[in-house]
């Protein structure tokens, strides 16, 4: 496909396919097998396997077709979409550490690949160093003789901190170690970290690629070389592949994700400035205010901003979890980047050193539903507690 520059354009356009009979969506090509007429096709077929189609386990032209307008968004040559984000992650990590190999994560995370990181791993004699993470100080002590993974998530999950991609990303050479980030948040309309340095880029679909909270997916990123070695390893023997039905799906969100990726911006910072005047409000972490202590860094890697953030409360998670539960236009859920607004209450743990009891973290995705409606909204749930 034809480098084109526009987000739009690339989302929208295709040249029409005579194979396809004009059709404007590439059809759901519903086969386990492909077929051959002769023994030499077939012969020819098996020499490189995933560049034909053969078995869809292997390769699916509709999942084919959606790894390649991926990849065109993102800036990098390859792609390769798995059955859910946590299959892409998990195949990611485990594509470049071995037994007795050591990682440096962000200890802001997403809960599961922390998990499988700290946890499931360790099974198998790979160690993981959890960090701050915001200054590269912290990413250089953290460096041992056996690191060969240092995995970001920026903006992070809870507290929406960011990493220094390209510094990180030149530490990480400087050592031998790959990089793989978590550029859910962001979207290839905002961020695209491979063009600051980073190796692989993985996405949850199931977010704001998919857009109507009606599929699960994931895909790795990345250079055909790092994504190639993916694909013949823990994509074939994992099996976790993406159904046609969901590269479908996700193909006709993809078609609007800047567009909704424009809404998602300007409806998230409104309700965020909003929320700074809110008497229950402590602070709002959301990286495109000029109140986050990595606003400027956020305006150098990044060409826009993601609405989900969070905001702290004195207020009791208890007390919270009262007003999220008074919010109309607001449903409580853990899933974000569809059409609806959420929230989720959490209760942060206790400093075992002080014995301070933090602020409640509330988190808030904003959806398509009109951000004065939503502020309206927010005011009138806090009214009803504080009667």
């Amino acid at each position: 496909m034809s480098k084109l520059k526009k987000q739009f354009t690339k989302s929208a356009y295709d040249p029409l396919d005579d194979r396809h009979h004009g059709a404007i969506h590439v059809p759901i090509y519903q086969n386990s097998l492909f077929a051959f007429t002769s023994y030499d096709q077939f012969d020819e077929a098996m020499k490189a396997q995933l560049d034909h189609h053969i078995y869809s386990r292997g390769n699916n032209p509709t999942v084919q077709y959606l790894e390649m307008k991926l990849a065109d968004l993102e800036e990098v040559e390859s792609a390769k979409c798995f059955a859910s984000g946590m299959a892409a992650i998990s195949s990611a990590i485990m594509s470049v550490v071995s037994q007795g190999d050591h990682i440096i994560c962000v200890n802001q995370a997403y809960g599961p690949t922390r998990e499988f990181l700290g946890s499931y791993l360790t099974r198998f004699g790979v160690e993981t160093s959890f960090i701050d993470g915001s200054s590269i100080e912290q990413w250089r002590s953290a460096v041992r003789p056996n690191t060969k993974l240092l995995y970001l998530e920026s903006p992070t999950t809870m507290y929406f901190e960011l990493q220094n991609l390209k510094q990180v990303a030149e530490l990480a050479r400087s050592i031998g170690a790959v990089t793989i980030i978590d550029n859910t948040w962001a979207t290839p309309c905002f961020q695209n970290p491979t063009t600051l340095g980073i190796d692989l880029v993985v996405h949850s679909i199931t977010k704001y690629i998919g857009g109507h909270s009606d599929c699960i997916g994931g895909v790795v990123l990345g250079s055909k070389e790092l994504v190639g070695r993916i694909r013949n390893n823990e994509y074939m023997l994992l099996g976790g592949i993406m159904t046609p039905q969901t590269a479908a799906l996700v193909s006709k969100g993809l078609r609007t994700l800047p567009l909704r990726m424009q809404r998602h911006e300007q409806s998230g910072l409104y309700v965020a400035q909003q929320l700074v005047k809110q008497s229950f409000v402590t602070r709002v972490n959301h990286p495109g205010l000029p109140s986050h202590p990595q606003y400027e860094l956020g305006r150098q890697q990044m060409s826009g901003y993601g609405s989900l953030f969070s905001f702290l409360s004195h207020e009791s998670p208890e007390r919270m979890k009262e007003w999220a539960s008074l919010l109309k236009y607001f449903k409580i859920g853990v899933s974000w980047g569809g059409f609806e607004s959420l929230v989720t209450v959490n209760r942060p743990v206790k400093d075992e050193l002080t014995g301070v009891e933090p602020d409640t973290v509330v988190r808030l995705y904003v959806g398509m539903e009109d951000p004065e409606d939503l502020v309206e909204d927010i005011e009138q749930a806090w009214g009803q507690v504080t009667k």
